[in-house]
């Protein structure tokens, strides 16, 4: 095998919650193709100096070496095109781009002021002080002065309104299979599942159907991942 993902992990090397490394497993499911999937902690800059990034996922295919998640979904449509399209081309391609800040701009957001502390729980002790440092740069405030579940939940909820409107027709985002729509949301979803045992939708809610069934794709990928609530000791 050849192909190597460098996946963010945790404070257990096994528990893998970056959003869009999850986007970038699932559509290499999607495509039936194997990868080493390599462990990357937030300090691990050096480890991508070959990439000219710094930060995760980083796909080494061969010889091509491919960032950013929705890049790399784009560059296995190109490089593997007698497997199950995931993003297309033209207008289906510039859907696709929708969710994609769809999830970025709304859920993300809304799910980070929700599950913001049991994440810095989750991350490696050696990474806790950097992500601190970065996101309260970024946020403009300390984590406990962001993390806000109740309003987190409610612009969920409001976010989601129109998930719900399209998964009243279809089973998924991408019509009756799944699809690069779905994975570039779903993502979101995994991060929040594998760092946090918080209920960000009740289970009479379309979308929580929706999530049940992407849990259950490729034999099971999302569902068997590891949770922190599977780490002895690290929960609290």
């Amino acid at each position: 095998m050849n192909r190597v993902l460098y996946d963010l992990c945790g404070i257990d090397e096994n528990l893998r919650f970056s959003p869009y490394c999850w986007r970038v497993k699932l559509a290499l499911a999607h495509k039936g193709l194997d990868v080493e999937c390599r462990p990357w902690h937030f300090t691990d800059k050096d480890a991508l100096e070959f990439a000219y990034y710094d930060k995760v996922p980083v796909l080494v295919d061969g010889d091509e070496v491919v960032t950013d998640s929705y890049q790399i979904m784009a560059y296995l449509d190109r490089a593997y095109p007698d497997t199950p399209a995931l993003l297309g081309s033209g207008e289906a391609e510039a859907r696709a781009r929708f969710f994609k800040y769809f999830g970025e701009r709304l859920l993300a957001p809304a799910i980070l002021k929700t599950v913001i502390m049991d994440l810095i729980n989750a991350v490696h002790p050696k990474d806790r002080e950097y992500f601190r440092d970065t996101r309260e740069k970024r946020f403009g405030r300390t984590l406990e002065e962001f993390h806000s579940p109740a309003k987190g939940l409610a612009q969920l909820d409001t976010a989601l309104e129109p998930m719900r409107g399209a998964l009243t027709d279809n089973e998924y985002l991408d019509g009756k299979s799944a699809g690069g729509a779905d994975y570039l949301v779903f993502g979101f979803f995994m991060w929040a599942r594998c760092v946090s045992s918080a209920d960000l939708v009740s289970n009479a809610d379309p979308v929580y159907d929706w999530i049940e069934r992407m849990l259950d794709l490729h034999d099971g990928l999302g569902r068997k991942a590891l949770r922190i609530t599977d780490v002895e000791g690290a929960y609290r």
